[in-house]
């Protein structure tokens, strides 16, 4: 889904006005930018806005991109649902109803609904998170 970048969560009028000097434009074209870590190091040298901070709205984007669940993202997120793997973590069951129980039986989607969404986001995940640090050797 294109959408500008502002309706990212987050984002401040700097970080716009910095991708957007970069060619940045919408969302799509931040999530294509900022999927391999090497891609958001170069991104970040580029604009000043730091790697850490690309990866969480790469993560945001990657959301957006599940089919029929942009309505529902607010909602989604009140529950911790942040990205790709923390979406198929969960039980169709379970978040299905915690979405009945927040916005009641009429607004809510459907069971299969929300099935679907987990199901994509197996296909959809195609962001690289960067490498753990190694531990630093302690000092006696």
């Amino acid at each position: 889904m294109y959408r500008t970048l502002e309706y990212l969560r987050g984002i401040s009028d700097s970080d716009v006005r910095r991708l957007r000097a970069v060619g940045i434009n919408h969302t799509n074209q931040l999530l294509h930018k900022t999927s391999l870590n090497v891609d958001r190091q170069r991104l970040s040298r580029r604009t000043g806005i730091t790697t850490e901070r690309l990866l969480g709205f790469a993560h945001q984007c990657t959301l957006m991109e599940v089919s029929g669940m942009e309505h529902h993202l607010p909602t989604v997120r009140r529950f911790g649902i942040e990205a790709m793997t923390d979406l198929r973590a969960q039980d169709a069951d379970e978040l299905h109803k915690k979405l009945v129980d927040a916005i009641g039986l009429a607004g809510a989607p459907s069971h299969s609904d929300v099935q679907y969404w987990i199901s994509q986001a197996t296909a959809l995940d195609i962001i690289e998170e960067p490498e753990p640090s190694p531990p630093l050797p302690v000092v006696n």
